[in-house]
């Protein structure tokens, strides 16, 4: 049986933490800022946890 490869597009978009939760950076923050709160521009630059259920797909695709 072949090794397991890391799919390195979602390496490069997931953390994972070590309890195991999947971080991701949150998306709609690379322009037209002028028209967001600044309340929104702020949770925004925050890194978001992915849910259970998307979750154990990430983790599977990180896996080596």
């Amino acid at each position: 049986m072949s090794k397991k490869k890391t799919k390195k597009s979602a390496a490069k978009r997931f953390k994972i933490t070590a309890g195991g939760k999947v971080l991701f950076n949150r998306p709609c923050k690379s322009h037209l800022m002028t028209g967001k709160s600044s309340k929104r521009r702020r949770k925004l630059a925050k890194a978001a946890v992915l849910s259970e259920s998307f979750g154990r797909n990430v983790r599977s695709m990180l896996e080596t």
